[in-house]
């Protein structure tokens, strides 16, 4: 009997675990327009998109115009950066599977017209980039369809448009329902149009063209407080740029900010903690919420795109309070350091930018090493649901002791309440919070509310690697 037990344990953990992966590896599929040569920083995002075109299914990568370059568009930029890659794509698929063959990639690359804003969009004004964009969204795939802005928006603005003159209201619809969008703040003048004339489209963006005040300039930000190492140049050089083959070496300096372009497609890794489907629940492309935001409290910035006031509600800023963990040399080895708090809308993104700066260095370092002479990421594992129900006032708890490295690394769990992703915003502590697994006390509550417990497990490899788990806790009324 207790050898049965033990089998029939080792079959469901089994396929606890093949579950996990499983959905781990559904990939979000994209399409990329980059205004790319306008700024070093696209050709930084592209280097980093596709060291993770094994679990981003691309569609498309379409060159086009921005309020920087209006008359310009440069695919064969976007090519060079692909060429590269397949020196090392072989390489890649000896730390994990599915990275696409180079000449596949090169066949997603097309163009958007030369023109600026709304000069491209109208009637004749089609291109091989809005025909890739509505071919990708008319496809029998179940799948949303993200369209990751980095620089223009017009040839999406041209698909549309020939979506809305072709097709009837119910089709229309059916299409729009499927897309969605994330633009690094408005670059040309047809951002406010789509954002009008689409009202129900699903929209993510910093609205204007005052950068420094916006979610995805975290990224590059320097945070009072912090030693902000992992986005200096010096940094850049040693782990990105060289000693990492020619996919590095196509890597430029900084010129105005490091990847700038990179929060729009973050949150599509798969990494535990992402969900790109609840812009409002926070992941590595930062935290965002559905309002309409009051324009006129928003301060000019360099360029001629208009500030217009939105007439309909749009996922943009949001603000998370933060307290960041620090390392302990003596006794529990991570703690809250109060001396440092924040509160605003950048700490929903750089909050977890070691995580992922490490996670590019990684694999950075997969296009040359050997699987023994390379980090790769911690794998936790609940030993029960991520999503639970429990009453006013109940205890509840979770367990991670089944995670394991696949490297053999040791590794380390921190737990915590992020309070701004649910709906119960006081905080509910957890101590100690590197256990592998806890129990703590629902609050009492007069109406259902949510938790959001994040896990962290970090390794102490080389470079560090983090992977998470999102627990969500409904808390109903005794």
């Amino acid at each position: 009997m207790k050898l049965s037990a033990l089998f029939l344990n080792l079959i469901l953990s089994s396929l606890c675990i093949n579950s996990i992966v499983a959905q781990e590896t559904t990939k979000h599929r994209v399409i990329i327009l980059t205004d790319i040569e306008a700024d070093p920083d696209d050709t930084q995002s592209m280097v980093r998109l596709l060291l993770y075109a094994n679990q981003i299914d691309i569609k498309g990568i379409i060159a086009t115009t921005s309020v920087w370059q209006k008359t310009k568009v440069h695919p064969e930029s976007v090519i060079k950066i692909i060429n590269a890659y397949g020196k090392v794509q072989a390489n890649l698929n000896k730390h994990e599977t599915g990275f696409p063959e180079a000449s596949s990639l090169l066949a997603l690359v097309t163009h958007g017209l030369p023109k600026y804003g709304m000069l491209g969009v109208g009637k004749g004004q089609d291109s091989e980039g809005s025909n890739r964009i509505i071919k990708e969204l008319e496809k029998n795939d179940p799948r949303p369809l993200y369209i990751s802005v980095w620089g223009g928006v017009n040839t999406l603005s041209q698909a549309l448009y020939t979506l809305k003159d072709t097709k009837s209201k119910a089709e229309l619809k059916r299409l729009l329902d499927k897309l969605r969008v994330y633009t690094i703040s408005d670059q040309d003048d047809s951002g406010i149009w789509i954002r009008n004339t689409f009202p129900e489209l699903f929209y993510i963006v910093s609205p204007g063209d005052d950068y420094g005040t916006s979610t995805w300039s975290a990224i590059n930000s320097e945070i009072k407080g912090l030693p902000n190492t992992e986005i200096s140049n010096s940094w850049l050089a040693e782990h990105i740029q060289q000693g990492h083959g020619p996919l590095g070496a196509v890597y430029p300096d900084v010129a105005w900010g490091m990847e700038g372009d990179t929060p729009s497609f973050l949150s599509l890794i798969p990494n535990g903690l992402n969900n790109p489907e609840h812009p409002n629940w926070g992941g590595w492309g930062g935290r965002y919420e559905l309002y309409k935001p009051d324009v006129s409290k928003l301060k000019k910035g360099p360029s001629d795109v208009p500030l217009a006031p939105e007439t309909r509600a749009i996922w943009t800023d949001a603000s998370d309070d933060y307290i960041p963990f620090g390392f302990s040399e003596f006794g529990r080895v991570v703690k809250k350091d109060s001396t440092k708090t924040y509160h605003d809308n950048k700490a929903t993104l750089w909050r977890w930018r070691t995580d992922f700066q490490n996670d590019f260095a990684a694999r950075m370092d997969w296009c040359l090493a050997d699987y023994a002479h390379a980090n790769h990421a911690p794998v936790p594992v609940l030993s029960s649901p991520e999503n639970i129900t429990v009453k006013s006032g109940e205890s509840f708890s979770f367990d991670a002791s089944n995670s394991y490295d696949p490297d053999g690394d040791s590794f380390g769990f921190v737990w915590y309440h992020y309070p701004q992703a649910g709906t119960y915003k006081k905080e509910v502590v957890i101590t100690p919070e590197n256990f592998p697994g806890f129990t703590a006390t629902a609050p009492i509550v007069d109406k259902q509310e949510t938790l959001h417990i994040i896990l962290k497990m970090t390794d102490k490899g080389t470079p560090n690697l983090t992977r998470y788990k999102r627990m969500i806790v409904t808390v109903v009324p005794k």
